[in-house]
């Protein structure tokens, strides 16, 4: 918190990771996750190799957990970050978290089918 609080909305920074955390690595949907889950998470965010740590950073940030990553999720995406480092920073962005969203997604969906797959 001490570390954070300069840059972030503590509160609003938790809150977002914690659902991110939860949505990611609750495997069999419960709403909880046990130690199991937790234990993967670990390794996985700590200790996994690259290519897990990918697909991990990939699950956090398909919110509807459909193995695609869609332009709607992006935005959110951005918002959430905008939101929370603005904050503290009261300072103006060249691009607003939409425009951001949208060049990033066109940026990265390779084969333009208006949706990113973790491959691309």
């Amino acid at each position: 918190r001490v570390i954070i609080s300069p840059f972030f909305d503590v509160d609003l920074f938790e809150s977002f990771c914690i659902i991110r955390f939860r949505l990611s690595f609750d495997s069999d949907d419960n709403g909880f996750i046990d130690f199991k889950e937790f234990s993967m998470a670990i390794h996985i965010t700590s200790l996994g190799s690259p290519a897990e740590k990918i697909k991990s950073a990939f699950r956090m940030h398909d919110m509807d957990n459909n193995g695609t990553i869609e332009p709607a999720e992006m935005k959110k995406i951005f918002q959430s970050i905008f939101k929370i480092m603005s904050f503290k920073k009261k300072q103006v962005q060249s691009e607003t978290p939409e425009e951001m969203a949208e060049r990033v997604f066109r940026e990265m969906d390779c084969n333009s089918d208006g949706k990113l797959e973790a491959h691309e």
